[in-house]
């Protein structure tokens, strides 16, 4: 017992330190060329951020894996070199909170703070603004914590006759408890609904807090998840039939080029066009309407352009180039045939396990413990990938999302050309979403993941909570993630497979890109 629990401690370890290496790597090639060498404090954030995001996924799996080094243990405390998963997921909810609503927002607010003020001036600038919002949302946590920050139990009151302990125990459909048989002396088994009773109670300010947060990053992953559980894999599946299907000649690279070159200069004309605008100072609805038609747009040619750089590979490695690139579309339709199987398992799990009542079948809550049969932790491990898996839907779903919503603006996320604060933006959406992703996979796989931690945390407080336990009471949001997966499955059947046709052409602001003898827009 005690080497499986060593054991266990080796691997959490081992599992951080690549997490961190990870990031760290995520961090060198996602990053903007102007980021490189600077904005060291902000990138420390995203490389913490994204750590603790991965990571607080991961110890759900490490919290039913803790719970297995006990299993034949009379009381948890006989086991030693147990992880202290509650202290564990305490800690990390707290430093969850602190860098959703104070860090990132002041490395945002510092980032983006005028560059030609000193230091001093910017994060005097920065803590201004966190200090504000924060004091906002504490009166806001406080008005509605002591108008609403209440749970409400239903209970029953039961009651029973006493009799003498017997010498045989006989139980049957006419005896379901000792004491004979009777209403009466089982009637904690035969209460009626009348007995049913409201018990209400105050919960703990940072209960409060948690139960938010989770209610907040639950709407969030329904529309995230939902939407890149179906995403992921079919753009994956899309982007195989879209690939080039050979290599092109130089005189049809040489024609492709040009056109993009006559759109790139359309480009350029439109944004000197939109910079006369802003420096006029008629900034209204339709000039902010253009810019982000020029996103849209923009990132339209830059796939033109990556593609057009793909059909016809150049210098010295051309051949090993293209070879690659297959390759690597191969590799994404393996993935995505994968990833379209772990999808529909996820969609049929949510309707069989959690939308009807009674569970048809604990279905992968079953597959998990037989996992765990063969093996002490092939079963943690498949878990671990179906709820990392969720966290993969989420970001993939927040990317699709970021470039057709006009109400909200998502900071996508490109190799070699993220700033730093669209880096901040997703590890505090992703960081938000993670809370949700948790309690959802401990609901979801409430079988396999009982008696631990997670659960207790994640129990009848928040499914209790006056004014949101009826979302959860009515699968609110599982209804909603089943919808919008549903929804996104129909458009990429109907018009995912197509390449879109660019349609008007506008940017804000650029810098520009060389092709053998073109110049091409490229947004900075």
């Amino acid at each position: 017992m005690g080497d499986f629990n060593l054991a266990l401690v080796i691997v959490a370890i081992i599992v951080c330190v690549l997490v961190f290496l990870c990031n760290v790597y995520l961090l060198v090639n996602y990053q903007h060329p102007d980021d490189a060498n600077q904005a060291y404090f902000p990138k420390f954030v995203v490389v913490f951020g994204l750590s603790i995001s991965i990571i607080s996924i991961l110890m759900l799996p490490a919290d039913v894996a803790n719970r297995q080094a006990c299993k034949h243990a009379i009381y948890n405390g006989a086991c030693n070199l147990t992880l202290p998963m509650k202290d564990l997921w305490l800690a990390v909810y707290i430093i969850d909170a602190v860098l959703v609503f104070f860090v990132i927002p002041f490395a945002m607010f510092y980032y983006e703070g005028d560059q030609d003020k000193s230091v001093g001036k910017r994060i005097k600038s920065a803590l201004l603004w966190v200090v504000t919002t924060a004091i906002v949302c504490a009166l806001l946590l406080g008005i509605l914590y002591g108008l609403v920050g209440k749970v409400d139990f239903t209970v029953r009151h039961l009651s029973s006759a006493t009799t003498n302990f017997p010498s045989t125990w006989e139980f049957s459909s006419s005896q379901p408890c000792i004491g004979g048989s009777g209403a009466r002396a089982c009637s904690a088994y035969t209460a009626n609904a009348s007995s049913e009773k409201t018990w209400t109670m105050r919960t703990t300010f940072p209960e409060y807090v948690v139960a938010l947060a989770t209610v907040v990053g639950s709407v969030l992953f329904s529309i995230f998840g939902g939407v890149g559980i179906a995403c992921l894999p079919l753009g994956l599946i899309s982007s195989f039939i879209r690939r080039p299907k050979s290599v092109i000649t130089r005189s049809q690279y040489i024609k492709e080029a040009t056109e993009l070159g006559k759109k790139a200069r359309e480009l350029k004309k439109a944004v000197d066009a939109l910079h006369q605008e802003e420096r006029s100072g008629s900034k209204g609805r339709k000039w902010r309407k253009n810019v982000k038609a020029v996103e849209k747009e923009l990132l339209q040619l830059e796939e033109d352009v990556k593609l057009l750089e793909e059909m016809y590979p150049q210098g010295e490695k051309a051949e090993t180039s293209w070879a690659l690139t297959v390759l690597g579309y191969l590799a994404k339709l393996v993935l995505g045939i994968l990833g379209l199987i772990v999808s529909v398992a996820w969609v049929a799990h949510i309707v069989i396990y959690l939308l009807i009542d009674p569970p048809l079948s604990p279905f992968l809550n079953e597959v998990f413990i037989k996992l765990d049969d063969i093996w002490g932790l092939l079963g943690t491990a498949a878990f671990a990938f179906f709820c990392f898996y969720l966290l993969l839907a989420v970001i993939a779903g927040a990317m699709m999302l970021g470039l057709r919503l006009v109400f909200i603006t998502i900071h996508p996320m490109k190799w070699g050309a993220t700033l730093m604060n669209s880096f901040l933006f997703n590890v505090a959406l992703i960081l938000l979403c993670s809370i949700s992703i948790i309690q959802f996979c401990s609901t979801a796989f409430g079988y396999y993941a009982q008696a631990t931690a997670a659960q207790e945390i994640f129990g009848h407080t928040l499914q209790s909570l006056r004014g949101i336990k009826y979302l959860y009471k009515y699968n609110v949001f599982q209804i909603a993630f089943i919808v919008l997966a549903g929804l996104t499955f129909v458009y990429y059947v109907a018009f995912g497979w197509r390449r879109k046709k660019p349609s008007v052409f506008f940017i804000c602001s650029g810098a520009y890109r060389l092709l053998p003898g073109f110049v091409l827009m490229w947004k900075v």
